[in-house]
């Protein structure tokens, strides 16, 4: 799918994750603020009720259990202390006995008091935690339903004893102040980064535009020179042919008529010079070859292995040569297999000291299939130093190009495979 590798669709599916991720992680992190606001917002109302408003209007007698002072204390300050999202105020002795509390069933029972709300009785200062709805001291807040938010302060009695003030709140003030946050600080990031998107996006649009015809400009400056360099080769290799080539076939044949008109010594001596010069000229011919190849779709790809591989043969390697099913193969296809030929035949030339090699071309489903494999002392791809079987490599990115594969199996004195797969389009 080509709208994948748009630069600019990548820029927006990219701007499009970022936006998920900021607004998830800006949600987090506002949920926590909130969280912590409204516990600090709790933590001052029970401060300020437990002491500007409960303090003041503790009866003495309220430390001894008195029922009057209960009494008194509940009709002066109760509405004023269930206010807003306050739904339960317990008032507690240092021995954990509940002095008083709006649930009536729970004054005069004792439950232990644990460290932390020890620890404000002695020190002062205001506490909070999430209520354990199953500790029995808390079973008439299940009713209530929800998690509650229990905050506790020190205040003092007319007898000069500490007691602990405690409130409870619902979650209810939690979601809401988490909901204002969030409603005041989301919007503004959306929109600037949505902002920054559509900025962007022209100059992306603009960006990528150029550097399209940027890549077209060097496209068509590289297939010029590649053009310019064909041409030139071509021409160098049609002189030697026309020239060189020519004249050394000529001088072969005229030996040939020499050596048999002449007497034995010479004749040996002149048909010596013969097979130097044929040497010469196969030599020669494999040089043009690699200097400009042949057409292909003309010669056939075999007759191209043939003359790739007559070095090879004239040195004494055993050469066997095995083409097919490049018909239907394209014109590419059939280009790059001849250009991984003879860069593993070169490879094989100068490398691999092997005594003999087997070139297999053929067609598996819908691809072409290049196996090279020697008997030579083969080599260890992990260790090759940087510098060296450049070629290889080279054509190994050639071939990820044209979406094919390329294998080398080599091990020291154990010879070297290379297969290829090449797609027939």
């Amino acid at each position: 799918m080509r709208w994948l590798t748009n630069p600019v669709a990548q820029f927006l599916a990219t701007g499009f994750v970022t936006l998920l991720v900021v607004v998830l992680v800006t949600g987090a992190l506002s949920r926590d603020a909130a969280d912590e606001e409204a516990v600090a917002d709790a933590r001052a109302l029970t401060q300020v009720l437990g002491r500007s408003v409960a303090q003041p209007a503790i009866p003495e007698g309220l430390v001894d259990g008195d029922a009057a002072a209960i009494d008194r204390l509940d009709r002066t300050v109760l509405d004023r202390l269930l206010v807003g999202d306050v739904r339960r105020i317990k008032i507690w002795a240092a021995d954990g006995t509940i002095l008083y509390s709006d649930r009536t069933e729970l004054i005069g029972a004792a439950y232990p008091l644990g460290d932390d709300e020890l620890e404000v009785i002695e020190d002062g200062g205001t506490d909070a935690e999430i209520s354990d709805l199953t500790r029995p001291e808390n079973r008439y807040e299940r009713a209530l339903g929800g998690d509650l938010l229990e905050v506790y302060t020190r205040v003092w009695s007319p007898e000069r004893e500490p007691l602990l003030f405690e409130a409870y709140f619902t979650a209810d003030e939690l979601g809401e102040q988490r909901a204002a946050v969030l409603d005041r600080f989301l919007p503004i990031t959306i929109g600037a980064l949505a902002a920054l998107v559509l900025l962007t996006t022209p100059l992306m649009l603009l960006l990528t535009r150029r550097l399209s015809r940027a890549a077209r400009e060097r496209e068509r400056l590289l297939e010029s020179a590649v053009r310019a360099s064909d041409a030139e080769r071509l021409r160098i290799a049609r002189d030697l042919h026309d020239g060189v080539v020519q004249d050394l076939a000529g001088s072969s044949l005229a030996l040939s008529t020499l050596a048999a008109r002449s007497d034995a010594e010479m004749s040996t001596d002149l048909e010596e010079v013969g097979r130097s010069l044929r040497v010469s000229m196969r030599s020669l011919r494999s040089l043009l070859v690699e200097i400009y190849p042949p057409d292909l779709h003309t010669a056939g790809l075999a007759a191209a292995v043939q003359d790739l591989v007559a070095p090879l043969v004239g040195a004494g390697v055993r050469v066997d040569v095995d083409v097919s099913g490049d018909e239907d193969a394209s014109g590419a296809a059939v280009a790059l297999v001849w250009r991984l030929a003879q860069e593993s035949v070169r490879n094989v030339a100068r490398h691999a000291r092997a005594t003999r090699m087997s070139l297999t071309v053929r067609r598996e489903d819908d691809h072409l299939v290049l196996e090279v494999v020697d008997d030579g002392i083969g080599f260890d791809p992990g260790a090759t130093p940087a510098d060296a079987h450049f070629g290889l490599r080279a054509a190994e990115s050639l071939v990820r190009e044209h979406r094919g594969t390329m294998e080398v199996e080599s091990a020291p004195g154990s010879g070297t495979i290379v297969r290829v797969e090449v797609p027939l389009g």
